[in-house]
């Protein structure tokens, strides 16, 4: 293949705008600030699932408590009634009966006010230890609020670097013949390290393998509008005045 060292030397323009792309493309990928929110996303998982069971403890304690109020109402209904048919009867008989069923509902109803107290203590524990776990998830929450605020702003000027160098590489592309440009994308998707490279003191400046022997004959050779490549990573080799040959 021809083409004019000017072109040539484009290339270098272009690989080198191709590797910004890439470092910045991998610098996006790789910011620490994903680590972080996946961790914060895991310890807020753990939250959320600690607090769900901190609330299901809650709900049955209170779910208890509306049972044992309900009893204590009830009971207390019965003292009422049991109190006033004793204002109201003059049978001896009936008044014993009565003064002893209020007796056993007095004691009852001591009795479920103490375990009413007993599971208010409780729900003030389970409320406390809710309200703990809240906090905890609150906090997290604010951590990933924080994070992904400071993680977008550094994707915002990445994305930003990344266009400015899409529409200076497009500016580039545009200078280069297409049989040169089509050959330089192949050699890019192949993948094997730079499509282009500077030939510099003889060195390949893509994969540093310096020129020797019959290598560096042909190149000696090679008229300046021949496009050549690197015997060793395959890249379009640049000579220039620095290419020492």
């Amino acid at each position: 293949m021809k083409a004019s060292p000017l072109h040539q030397k484009e290339l270098l323009r272009l690989q080198a705008l191709d590797i910004k792309v890439l470092q910045l493309s991998h610098q996006s990928k790789s910011l620490a600030a994903h680590a972080e929110l996946a961790e914060l996303n895991r310890e807020a998982e753990a939250s959320r699932m600690k607090l769900l069971g901190r609330s299901g403890e809650l709900d049955d304690v209170r779910t208890e408590l509306g049972r044992i109020e309900n009893d204590v109402e009830v009971v207390e209904k019965r003292i009422a009634r049991d109190t006033d048919r004793l204002q109201h009867t003059s049978s001896i008989k009936d008044i014993q009966a009565l003064d002893s069923e209020v007796a056993s509902l007095k004691k009852r109803l001591f009795d479920l006010e103490e375990i009413e107290i007993a599971v208010l203590e409780r729900q003030e524990e389970h409320e406390a230890a809710v309200a703990v776990v809240a906090q905890e998830r609150d906090a997290i929450a604010a951590r990933v609020s924080a994070t992904e605020s400071a993680r977008d702003e550094v994707l915002g000027d990445l994305t930003r670097q990344l266009g400015e160098l899409t529409r200076d590489r497009t500016t580039v592309a545009a200078t280069i013949p297409d049989d040169l440009a089509a050959l330089y994308e192949r050699l890019r998707i192949s993948g094997h390290g730079n499509a282009a490279a500077l030939l510099r003191a003889r060195t390949c400046s893509g994969c540093t393998m310096t020129l020797t022997g019959s290598d560096l004959a042909d190149v000696r050779q090679a008229p300046t509008d021949d496009v050549i490549f690197c015997p060793d990573c395959g890249a379009v080799l640049v000579r220039t005045e620095e290419s020492g040959i």
